[in-house]
């Protein structure tokens, strides 16, 4: 009986894990199906080479340890995606030792896409059969064979660049950018396949990578006068080009000096000289927001700030990225842990610094591990003078055994270290919302279970309930203790979350919606709460926004001087064009929202869009991340504020 080639049955094992792959992740048979199968015939004929070139027995372990090997990675993606939405770097699996800590959490996931690890699996279970019935060979091939081979890798190799660079090349997002110039690992799996992204992305961490897009500035919009209306400083972006070497720096003064700054509204300095406590709260969601469970919550919504269009898109880095971007007002840059890497930076818009430069005292706040993420760095570079955490001392103030620990305790223990300053700034980073939300594996959905267990929903939805429960808590304490203190009507409390909770499955999010959610837009749409006591009524804001806007819609409320330039996100209260960016270039506006992943945009009733509006938002988008990795990069502040 006549054998299987071993490389007919590799090209098939590629090319079906990434269809699988791409149904599984993106929901949809892959477009580009005829370049993903370009990208995947060179990467076969390699992993035949590799296990053909020996005697028979070698062969067969070598073929058993490639199929299971690329059959993990398949399946470690899904799981990957399932919690981060977002392509696995290198950076973070080298990174990403700290997962350990989260193995429930990482065993949950594997179970809830079973499925599709079995379906990534069913080529071992095909290779085992081929094999017990000696229909697939194993031989060693010749020297003039592996030849042939290696020349069809170069070859198809070589076809497989030129489709890249020749079919539809100018657009932002085309094949070629994303191949050459940019990276969105998410579109480039979704357009030429899982393994050639990770392949980009080893290139990339390994030696170094670039964007080479040029910025694109309007000369006509660089203004040369300070208007009073505009949240803007005097910096002479003129002078700092014309002094700067850097092509790349030099290249951001010019784009800075040609943005639209944001104007000053009826809210600039509504809470000017007031307290402040931000927190990010883990997983918070509006789904949160109940009078009958959470009331300290509730009342803040419906006495505060109600921004009933806010969104919190998740980034790769989840927490990190989430808490990043509210604290920062930049975009995470890809690949990497903005978080981490930004240590050392000099940060002049960060909450501390630019209270503290008005008389405030600053403290930060986390239940968890202080290096978390290396969350001391990034601590210490946002400029707060204290930082208590597990490992700082916070364990030596109430129980951290826990998993996860108490939000409410955090603040019964440390609300003592600010409340009679003249004037302070508190910010927490919270962790008793975080999944795993069922009664074994988290201690706040035990503890707080018998308000939610006779609700008519799922465990796991009751779960995420009950763990909210533990913020609300904590808030009310915060509430009670301003006032005892004589501080809570000038004091400003501001609430978002990191991300959406995706412990939750759409299905689960959907059982204590007030409304039917997407899973590619609506699961994020999420809280921002600002409120004070000295509020006479609730504020209704019906404008988009996102985690980047808040920064700055702070600073504005509190009447702070601060260049609007140089935040990437924007004032929600101002007049500027909302626009909320998606981790893979999706996009929100006022006129209706694009899919990049397919190309797609729905536009609201009786908008109609202009020719071009689409690449005109997408060039705003490219150049918002582009600034926000360079900020990082280059420290541009430092050199912007000559620190």
């Amino acid at each position: 009986m006549k054998k299987l080639s071993l490389l007919f049955y590799y090209i098939l094992f590629i090319i079906y894990e990434e269809l699988i792959f791409s149904c599984l992740i993106y929901k949809t048979f892959p477009t580009s199906i005829w370049l993903i199968i370009l990208f995947s015939i060179p990467i076969a004929i390699i992993f035949n080479i590799l296990s053909s070139i020996f005697k028979p027995k070698a062969n067969k372990i070598i073929t058993y340890g490639i199929t299971l090997f690329i059959i993990i990675l398949f399946g470690a993606q899904i799981v990957y995606y399932s919690m981060y939405e977002s392509i696995l770097s290198f950076y973070s699996i080298l990174n990403g030792g700290q997962v350990t800590e989260f193995m429930d959490v990482v065993i949950d996931m594997i179970l809830r896409n079973w499925y599709g690890i079995l379906l990534f699996a069913l080529p071992l279970i095909v290779l085992i059969v081929l094999h017990k019935k000696k229909v697939i060979d194993f031989e060693r091939r010749s020297l003039k064979e592996t030849a042939i081979k290696i020349g069809t890798v170069v070859l198809v190799q070589i076809i497989s660049i030129l489709c890249v660079n020749f079919i539809n090349p100018n657009n932002i997002y085309s094949n070629k950018n994303l191949y050459y110039n940019t990276h969105v690992p998410k579109l480039t799996a979704q357009r030429m396949g899982f393994l050639t992204a990770m392949r980009i992305d080893f290139q990339r961490f390994a030696f170094g990578f670039e964007e080479k897009l040029a910025i694109n500035v309007d000369a006509n919009n660089i203004k040369e006068s300070l208007e009073d209306e505009y949240n803007i400083t005097n910096i002479d972006f003129k002078g700092l080009s014309e002094n700067e070497e850097d092509k790349e720096v030099k290249g951001m003064h010019e784009y800075f000096a040609s943005k639209e700054p944001t104007k000053k509204n009826e809210y600039t300095g509504m809470f000017e000289g007031k307290n402040l406590v931000v927190l990010v709260g883990e997983s918070f969601s509006s789904l949160a927001i109940r009078e009958d469970l959470t009331p300290n919550l509730y009342k803040l919504y419906n006495e505060g700030f109600q921004f009933d269009n806010f969104y919190t898109p998740v980034f790769p880095v989840s927490t990190a990225d989430g808490e990043y971007m509210t604290d920062t007002s930049l975009i995470p840059k890809e690949g990497v842990w903005s978080f981490k890497e930004i240590a050392g930076n000099y940060m002049p818009y960060s909450y501390a610094n630019v209270f503290e430069s008005l008389g405030y005292s600053s403290n930060a706040y986390h239940n968890h591990k202080a290096t978390f993420y290396e969350r001391d760095k990034y601590i210490d570079t946002m400029g707060y003078n204290s930082y208590l955490a597990v490992g700082t001392g916070l364990e030596n103030r109430m129980d951290t055994s826990k998993w996860p620990n108490s939000d409410y305790e955090m603040i019964d223990v440390t609300t003592k270290d600010y409340i009679n300053n003249d004037k302070f700034l508190a910010y927490y980073m919270t962790v008793s919302g975080h999944l795993n939300y069922t009664t074994t594996g988290n201690a706040m959905v035990r503890r707080n279970w018998d308000a939610v267990k006779n609700l008519p929903y799922s465990d796991k939805a009751k779960g995420y309930l009950a763990a909210n429960i533990e913020l609300d808590k904590a808030v009310g304490e915060l509430i009670n203790n301003l006032k005892e203190a004589g501080k809570l009507e000038d004091t400003v409390i501001v609430i978002s979350g990191d991300h959406y909770p995706y412990g939750l499955t759409l299905e689960e999010i959907n059982e204590i919606s007030t409304y039917e959610r997407d899973d590619k837009f609506e699961k994020y749409h999420m809280p921002l709460l600002i409120w004070s006591e000295s509020m006479e009524e609730p504020i209704k804001v019906e404008k988009l926004g996102t985690s980047i806007d808040i920064l700055p819609t702070v600073l504005n409320l509190f009447g702070v001087e601060y260049d609007s330039r140089l935040l990437i996100g924007k004032d929600i209260l101002s007049d500027s064009e909302p626009l909320v960016i998606f981790a893979d270039r999706s996009f929100i506006t006022d006129k209706g929202r694009y899919n990049a992943v397919t190309g797609e945009f729905i536009a609201n009733n009786g908008e109609q869009i202009e020719k071009g509006y689409i690449d005109e938002i997408n060039s705003d988008i490219y150049r918002r991340f582009q600034m926000s990795r360079l900020i990082l990069e280059k420290d541009y502040y430092r050199k912007v504020f000559n620190k």
